[in-house]
């Protein structure tokens, strides 16, 4: 089992040796990590419940969260879940990495598609699960938008979709969730969307891919599962309040297997993640920066304003090269495109000749940013 580096440490190798240009305050766009103070009033639901640090969590976690995720569902996709379709978990790199050895765990000779480029944890899990792999490849030809190839999908167990999608920023209509809906019906392969960016939009908000299953009469959410996080959408990632939502029939297993993982969240962070749930109004806050910073890469770079996320997904020469450069002269750190993606037999890397800028700070240090890229651009 050959684990790949996380991109970060890559770029740590990347950069190693390299002197900074001190005459710049060192800033670091390489994270999707908000730096932003987590609203007030989670903190203080954080510190009036820490008396409950004192008892054991529930592995299917407290009934105020699951009313306060299942609230956010109803008012955010306008799905209602029974409490079988929905499981809390903590934050969703967990579930990501652990959720296909449940599924896949007696299947002889697994296979295991996801987006490329990707959250590495999918190649983490699939490793783990000594699952062959499909890419499906996000590049300027298909408008970062997966091709379908229904005869590989046929050997599919697993498909993992992130949409709206890091690092490319790119969204699927819910028709085209839809049709990916049919597909895992048609191939009963199990299709799962990592959403977790789906409260970082621009204007309109994104869809859901629950609310593709049930516009194509998938009431049920057969072979369909979502998560979300709170991570990104209310600045909280220290929180780790995520879930899994969908087809009940595999939860129930699913849930079974949770309680000997033991990965349940500590009650005082459960009941200030319900707190944070229930609450609209921080998250349309955190929204408007998000998409000012999006204005601000327009004027400065003349990039189009993505429709979700907070990454601009920039084509460079050589982002290897690029990437050092900028770190050298402009004490500034980006990501290179190639490190979060994998070449595909004869096919190239799809994140090659791009770097990912994670728009995460504020108006002053994200104009100051975006305007030292421009110079090492030579623009």
């Amino acid at each position: 089992m050959n684990f790949e580096p996380y991109p970060f440490e890559k770029l740590n190798n990347l950069l190693q040796g390299i002197i900074p240009n001190n005459s710049y305050d060192p800033l670091v766009l390489t994270i999707g990590e908000p730096q932003f103070e987590t609203p007030d009033f989670i903190q203080k639901a954080l510190c009036d419940n820490s008396s409950l640090l004192k008892k054991y969590p529930k592995t299917g976690g407290e009934s105020v969260l699951r009313e306060a995720q299942r609230a956010f569902v109803q008012k955010r996709f306008g799905v209602t879940l029974e409490d079988a379709q929905i499981i809390p978990t903590f934050g969703t790199r967990e579930v990501l990495f652990n959720f296909p050895q449940f599924l896949l765990f007696n299947k002889k000779n697994p296979v295991m598609a996801y987006t490329n480029p990707f959250y590495q944890i999918y190649e983490g899990a699939a490793l783990a699960t000594r699952s062959k792999v499909i890419h499906l490849n996000l590049d300027e030809q298909n408008n970062f938008k997966p091709q379908i190839d229904e005869q590989k999908l046929q050997e599919c167990d697993l498909v993992i979709l992130n949409f709206p999608n890091n690092p490319t920023s790119s969204v699927l209509t819910i028709e085209e969730l839809g049709v990916w809906v049919n597909l895992a019906l048609k191939h009963n392969f199990i299709l799962l969307n990592d959403e977790c960016y789906s409260e970082i939009y621009t204007n309109t908000p994104p869809p859901s891919l629950l609310e593709a299953s049930i516009a194509v009469g998938n009431n049920t959410f057969r072979n369909v599962l979502v998560i979300n996080s709170i991570s990104k959408r209310s600045s909280a990632p220290g929180l780790r309040s995520g879930f899994i939502a969908g087809d009940a029939k595999i939860l129930k297993e699913y849930m079974k297997y949770r309680t000997y993982v033991g990965c349940a969240s500590p009650l005082p962070l459960q009941h200030a993640a319900a707190f944070a749930w229930n609450d609209e109004a921080h998250v349309a806050t955190s929204r408007a920066v998000y998409k000012r910073n999006f204005e601000i890469a327009h004027d400065i770079l003349g990039t189009d304003i993505p429709d979700a996320t907070f990454y601009i997904w920039l084509r460079v020469d050589n982002a290897l090269e690029f990437t050092q450069k900028l770190y050298k002269e402009y004490n500034l750190k980006v990501l290179p495109g190639e490190f979060l993606a994998r070449e595909d037999f004869k096919e190239e890397n799809p994140g090659k000749g791009f770097i990912r800028i994670a728009l995460v700070e504020n108006e002053e240090n994200t104009k100051d940013a975006l305007q030292r890229i421009k110079e090492c651009l030579g623009e």
